[in-house]
């Protein structure tokens, strides 16, 4: 793997499967509406990396809270080094598909994330 470079993805978990996925690890708190456990094929479900229930019913995808948003879930991301760690850990030796169910793919917590990783390094 390029040291700079991570494999990591970011998807809606209502899109199709794609094998070029590679380990598929839902970051949501809640289980996605309507979608059954085998349909979703998740390799992983990482709930302690999502946002808190509290942030997130405030963010409510109203994109004018967006950036106050992305400042308080980073916040979040740095009290849970540990979940933090384990993706770290997953993106050094395989590609990573980031798994949202969010209808917004442009003001979602996905997107924070990824630029945690990248940002932080393994």
């Amino acid at each position: 793997m390029d040291g700079d470079l991570l494999d990591l993805r970011i998807k809606r978990i209502y899109d199709p499967v794609d094998p070029e996925d590679g380990f598929r690890v839902l970051i949501d708190r809640l289980w996605p509406r309507g979608l059954s456990k085998e349909k979703a094929k998740i390799d992983l479900w990482l709930k302690e990396i999502a946002p808190s229930t509290e942030l997130r019913q405030w963010f409510h995808h109203e994109p004018e809270r967006w950036d106050e948003f992305r400042q308080k879930y980073l916040q979040e991301l740095d009290q849970h080094p540990e979940a933090v760690a384990r993706l770290h850990e997953l993106i050094t030796s395989r590609r990573i598909t980031l798994l949202f169910a969010a209808r917004d793919t442009e003001h979602n917590h996905a997107l924070v994330l990824r630029d945690y990783l990248s940002a932080s390094g393994p």
